[in-house]
């Protein structure tokens, strides 16, 4: 299972969707272009050795409890998304929701998930980080980040044909909104 379907699969998806006035489906197609987004910015982040000393900072302050098991949203800091989404993103944060919208439902629903899920995936990182028994320091953040975009870029197993291309989504965003990345 890749890090993106494992992620998906600790969301309270139904209970996701009621909290943003939005249908199942397109929070889960919301979920599936946004999350692949979020750890290929990490990652960019993540090849400058002072950005992966700061991400793995940022790590290390989230609890990996958050993203074992079923995510309890009650218990995941919105404005702390806020925050992160805009140190990945940067002055591109619009650029990368409009971007995502277009492979992820709207613009609008993609906008409300990031932040949201931002913490979720510096929970899983700290999850990740944990297993390896790591500190983030020495590549070890880096590493983990290339393997899961590695495992994203491939593809999903069991994704329906309707589902976004997450290598396409992946190269557009690293290459174009966010200076270079990976591809």
């Amino acid at each position: 299972m890749s890090a993106v379907d494992e992620i998906l699969a600790s969301l309270p998806i139904d209970q996701l969707a009621a909290s943003l006035g939005e249908s199942p489906a397109a929070v889960e197609q919301a979920a599936y272009a946004a999350l692949p987004a979020l750890l290929g910015g990490l990652e960019a982040n993540a090849q400058d050795p002072a950005g992966e000393a700061s991400l793995a900072q940022a790590v290390s302050q989230h609890d990996a409890g958050l993203a074992s098991g079923t995510v309890d949203l009650s218990r995941v800091d919105v404005a702390d998304g806020q925050k992160i989404t805009r140190h990945i993103f940067g002055a591109q944060e619009d650029q990368v929701v409009h971007q995502l919208g277009g492979v992820g439902g709207s613009s609008g629903l993609v906008g409300k998930l990031l932040p949201i899920l931002a913490p979720i995936v510096l929970s899983y990182l700290a999850k990740q980080m944990q297993s390896q028994q790591g500190d983030g320091g020495g590549g070890v953040l880096g590493g983990i980040l290339s393997q899961i975009l590695q495992g994203a870029a491939q593809g999903a197993g069991g994704r329906s044909s309707a589902a976004p291309d997450m290598g396409s989504i992946l190269g557009d965003l690293l290459g174009g909104l966010l200076g270079g990345g990976r591809r």
